[in-house]
């Protein structure tokens, strides 16, 4: 088994481009939430490419929109990148791949997630901001863990009172 992981490298961000076929977008409060991500984590992952003889290029198999942020808000004139070795047709594969692998959260892990960081001392907004949350979706997860402890301080709208 390879791990290109194991050998990543700087290299000049215009020597990376873009390959001509990756179906994935990015939402604009998913792209902020990336921006937040690497604002408080810095790179943790480097964007996986193969390189183009021929043109002197690395070609992006995934992490399009890392090296977007990375180039584009925080202006890196280097970014980290890993090298595979394949061809147009596992290119391809390897970038649907790796976009269908990040799969999806749970409502009950990211109830449950959402519960224990409130117990650890975060607010709601704390969490909505860390995890680019909107304020009606962490109170919906909060409420969907059943935990009264977590509302004790919340103060109820004139929509619950009775008239």
């Amino acid at each position: 088994m390879d791990f290109p992981c194991l050998s990543p490298k700087l290299v000049p961000s215009e020597q990376v481009e873009f390959n001509e076929y990756n179906p994935n977008t990015v939402a604009p409060h998913e792209l902020k939430l990336l921006i937040h991500s690497i604002e408080e984590d810095g790179v943790t992952q480097p964007i996986v490419t193969i390189y183009d003889k021929v043109k002197d290029k690395y070609i992006v198999v995934d992490g399009e929109h890392r090296y977007k942020v990375l180039t584009k808000v925080f202006k890196l004139s280097q970014i980290p990148i890993v090298v595979i070795n394949k061809d147009i047709k596992d290119r391809m594969a390897s970038t649907i791949r790796h976009n269908r692998a990040r799969g999806e959260h749970t409502v009950d892990g990211m109830s449950n997630i959402v519960a224990e960081l409130f117990t650890l001392g975060w607010t709601d907004k704390e969490i909505g901001n860390h995890l680019g949350m909107e304020p009606d979706e962490v109170l919906r997860l909060k409420q969907i863990t059943g935990i009264a402890d977590i509302f004790k301080d919340r103060e109820y709208s004139e929509a619950w009172e009775a008239s």
